[in-house]
C-alpha cells in the first residue's frame, strides 16, 4: 500500500510545473533532479553549468531538465536585474548591484518566480535557512493579509504512526519563527491547517502545544498565557476550525490520556496538526521525533509566500529532496 509521501508524488506528476534547484554542486540535488526529472514529477530548471552537469543525467531525466549557468550573463539576466532594480530600490539598491545580484543562485531563482519563468524554488541543502528566506522576503513576498511566514514539518513513520491521522502528522511551526506571538500562534494555525488539508487531504484537527493542559485562571506564566489566547483569537477568526488548547503532547495524542486531563475536548487524543509555542520546542521536538522514532520528516514546507520557496534541511537525502520538490509542485497547482 502507498504511503502518504508515495500518493503526494504520484499527485504531483505530469504537471509540468517548472521547479528551480540552485544547490547543483551538492550531490544528493543533482541525484534528486535526476529522479524527479525521470519520473516526470516536473520540469527541472538546475543552476549550474550544463557542460559540467549534463554528464550525471540519463537521457530520460534530461528531457525534463534545463540547465542554467547563473554566473554569466544571458538572454534573462538584464531582465531580472531590472525587476530587482525596481522592486529594491527604494531600500538603497543601485542598478549597478542589482546586475551583480542578478549572479547569485538564490536571487535569480527568486526572479524566475517572480517573473513567472518558474513555479517554485528547493534550497537549502547546503545553506542556512537565514539566506534562502531572506530573498525569498525581499523578491517573492509574502501573501496580502499574512503577517508572517512560517513552516511545517509532515511527519511520517516507515510503519505507519500510531496517532495522527492515517499515519501523520503535521508539526509547525519548526524552521523559522522563534518566538511568535499569541496573533502569530493562531496565524500558524490557520495556515498550517490549510497546508494540511492541501497537500495531504486531512481534516485538520489542531492543539496548540504547551508543557499544561488546561489550566485554570490562576495561571500566570505567559508562555501559558499566550498559547490559551492564541486559542481565542482562532476561535474568533476561524469558528470552523477543530482547535482546542493549550493541551501537553500526550493529551493532544493519546485518547486514554486526554480523557483524564481534557475529557470535554473533541480535538485533545485525536490531534493531527501540532502547533509548538515557539521554535525551540517544535525544532527540538521535530528532530528527537526523527532520529529517536525512525520517522520521515520532510519540511520545513514554507507557507505564507505568494509562490512556494521550500528551505531543505542540510542534513536531508536526495529522497527527501525529491519529495520536497513534489510538495512544492503541488503549493503551485
Amino acid at each position: 500500500m502507498a504511503n502518504v509521501f508515495d500518493k503526494l508524488i504520484e499527485k504531483a506528476k505530469h504537471t509540468n510545473k517548472k521547479i528551480v534547484l540552485t544547490e547543483s554542486e551538492d550531490p544528493r540535488v543533482i541525484e534528486a533532479a535526476g529522479k524527479a526529472a525521470s519520473m516526470d514529477l516536473c520540469k527541472v530548471m538546475l543552476l549550474g553549468k550544463e557542460e559540467e552537469l549534463k554528464s550525471h543525467f540519463s537521457e530520460v531525466a534530461l528531457k525534463n531538465i534545463t540547465f542554467i549557468d547563473t554566473s554569466v550573463a544571458n538572454e534573462k539576466s538584464a531582465e531580472y536585474a531590472s525587476v530587482l532594480y525596481e522592486l529594491r530600490k527604494a531600500k538603497g539598491m543601485t542598478e549597478e548591484r542589482a546586475n551583480e545580484l542578478v549572479k547569485d543562485k538564490l536571487t535569480y531563482a527568486m526572479l524566475m518566480i517572480k517573473t513567472g519563468d518558474a513555479d517554485g524554488v528547493v534550497s537549502g541543502a547546503i545553506t542556512h535557512t537565514a539566506d534562502v528566506l531572506r530573498p525569498a522576503f525581499q523578491i517573492v513576498k509574502v501573501k496580502p493579509g499574512i503577517s508572517k511566514v512560517s513552516s511545517v514539518f509532515i511527519m511520517e513513520s516507515p510503519d505507519g504512526l500510531k496517532y495522527g491521522e492515517n499515519g501523520f502528522l503535521i508539526f509547525a511551526d519548526c524552521g523559522v519563527n522563534p518566538n511568535p506571538t499569541d496573533e502569530d500562534l493562531a496565524e500558524i494555525a490557520i495556515l498550517s491547517s490549510e497546508t494540511a488539508k492541501k497537500l495531504c487531504g486531512m481534516n485538520p484537527r489542531v492543539a496548540l502545544l504547551s508543557y499544561s493542559t488546561k489550566s485554570g485562571d490562576e495561571m500566570t506564566d505567559e508562555n501559558v498565557c499566550k498559547v490559551k489566547r492564541a486559542v481565542e483569537i482562532l476561535k474568533q477568526k476561524a469558528p470552523e476550525l477543530e482547535v482546542d488548547g493549550e493541551l501537553q503532547s500526550d493529551a493532544a495524542l493519546v485518547e486514554s490520556v486526554a480523557k483524564i486531563k481534557a475529557p470535554n475536548s473533541k480535538v485533545a487524543g485525536h490531534a493531527n496538526v501540532l502547533i509548538f509555542p515557539d521554535l525551540n520546542a517544535g525544532n527540538i521536538a521535530y528532530k528527537l521525533v526523527q532520529r529517536l522514532a525512525g520517522v520521515q520528516a520532510v519540511g520545513p514546507i514554507l507557507q505564507g509566500l505568494n509562490a512556494p520557496v521550500n528551505d531543505l534541511s542540510r542534513g536531508t537525502s536526495a529522497d527527501e529532496i525529491v519529495l520536497c520538490m513534489a510538495i512544492t509542485t503541488l503549493q503551485a497547482k
